[in-house]
């Protein structure tokens, strides 16, 4: 088949055969596995696609592997051998994640999936991005009029400032916020003392008050 793709990299850190890899390699796809994260190279000249076992890696409390949120930001990435009901699909979707393929999927479904995702297309459940669709325009149709100064705080947020915002506004604590970023923790304390300068608040709650305000906004800029 034909896709803008090179390779597909597959994250398998179980000592099963990586049936997927197999799959892909029926259609066409050049493959290559990786059994350990310290393996992954990001070629940034290349045009990889990252596939991330959810099984055998360490998650977060939506059950995202850890790893994810460090490399969506760089690469395309999508999770496989995802066991249903143990992630939060909206997060995954919001956080930048393809879309997800399920371990108890039928192999004609995976292979559609692999088909979209490698022609640049999301792979979730419609109803979920009908959801994050309407939520969006939404978002758009009651979008107020902010003052001159707050756009100004806004730009000045770094995207990782915001996804921090949002974390905090989540309930988030400072370990949580660390493992969900790949960061330590006194960089995410770092983080957060340029966001209370930023956004002119002097602790968490007024932090949770100005997000509240503007959150919407801090989304659609981010």
């Amino acid at each position: 088949m034909s896709s803008n793709i090179d390779e597909l990299v597959f994250l398998h850190q179980i000592a099963a055969p990586c049936h997927l890899a197999i799959l892909a390699e029926s259609i066409g796809l050049k493959t290559r596995i990786v059994k350990h994260a310290a393996e992954l190279e990001l070629e940034k000249q290349s045009n990889n696609f990252y596939l991330i076992s959810q099984k055998g890696a360490a998650l977060d409390s939506k059950g995202i592997p850890l790893l994810v949120s460090r490399l969506v930001e760089h690469v395309p990435v999508a999770l496989y051998q995802v066991e249903r009901g143990s992630l939060d699909q909206e997060s995954a979707l919001l956080l930048g994640v393809r879309g997800l393929l399920y371990s108890d999927q039928r192999m004609d479904l995976m292979l559609t999936g692999l088909r979209k995702m490698v022609s640049d297309e999301l792979w979730y459940d419609r109803p979920l991005i009908s959801k994050i669709f309407r939520r969006l325009v939404q978002q758009l149709d009651t979008s107020v009029e902010i003052p001159a100064d707050t756009v100004a705080i806004l730009q000045r947020l770094t995207s990782r400032e915001r996804t921090i915002i949002q974390l905090v506004s989540s309930g988030a604590r400072n370990k949580e916020i660390a493992q969900r970023l790949c960061i330590s923790e006194h960089t995410v304390k770092a983080h957060i003392s340029s966001i209370f300068r930023k956004t002119e608040s002097r602790n968490r709650v007024e932090l949770l008050r100005w997000a509240q305000t503007y959150q919407s906004h801090c989304e659609l800029v981010s």
